[in-house]
């Protein structure tokens, strides 16, 4: 259980560390994502209005009906990342800022983020 505690402290840490630097804004929101065994979630966010613009996630209808259980997979990552990029880009939203949540920039963070990029996004 100790171990356990300590990857998630150690993952707040980072968490914090890198909120000091990165901030959304209306022209550059930020695109946070976060995951947990099974499901992967990720958001476009507008920090200086603190409203959600868009949001995706391996337990939406859309992305669940495709996915057939690998929500908390690379595979799963990847759809989400060209949901959220297909859909930012027909709202006008072409760059945002990549915000980890703290977590390793690998697999299936980094999956999502290519899918993401592939698809319109630019960060």
């Amino acid at each position: 259980m100790a171990l356990i505690k300590d990857k998630k402290a150690n993952r707040l840490k980072r968490k914090r560390r890198v909120r000091k630097k990165i901030e959304g804004s209306s022209e550059r929101p930020r695109l946070t994502v976060f995951k947990t065994a099974r499901h992967m979630y990720a958001q476009i966010i507008d920090d200086s209005k603190g409203i959600t613009l868009l949001s995706a996630s391996t337990i939406s209808k859309d992305i669940k009906s495709k996915s057939k259980g690998i929500g908390g997979n690379i595979k799963g990552a990847k759809l989400i990342g060209e949901t959220l990029g297909k859909k930012g880009t027909q709202k006008g939203i072409e760059e945002v800022v990549f915000d980890r949540n703290g977590f390793l920039y690998h697999g299936r963070i980094k999956a999502l983020a290519d899918a993401a990029r592939e698809n319109g996004l630019k960060f």
